[in-house]
């Protein structure tokens, strides 16, 4: 997948059903030595959703990428789930 086509995407949260946010606002914390991603930060002050802090979701957490959104699962507290 290239980036151009992962920026479009919507952040859906499997947890709760909340859209997080979407993908093109976002950075990807990437380990230097691997080129493997560790996890996708959303910054703070969210239009869509109101949040007021950052959001950090481990790639752990995702769970499914498809054709228009991100499926995650990370709960209120930053936990996810394998």
């Amino acid at each position: 997948m290239r980036l151009s086509e992962f920026a479009g995407k919507r952040i859906i949260n499997i947890y709760n059903g909340g859209i997080l946010g979407t993908a093109g606002d976002s950075d990807l914390l990437v380990n230097p030595d691997t080129g493997v991603i560790k996890e996708i930060i959303l910054p703070p002050a969210r239009k869509l959703t109101g949040n007021k802090k950052q959001i950090s979701i481990p790639w752990d957490a995702v769970k499914k990428i498809g054709s228009e959104v991100i499926v995650v699962d990370v709960d209120e507290s930053g936990r996810y789930f394998r």
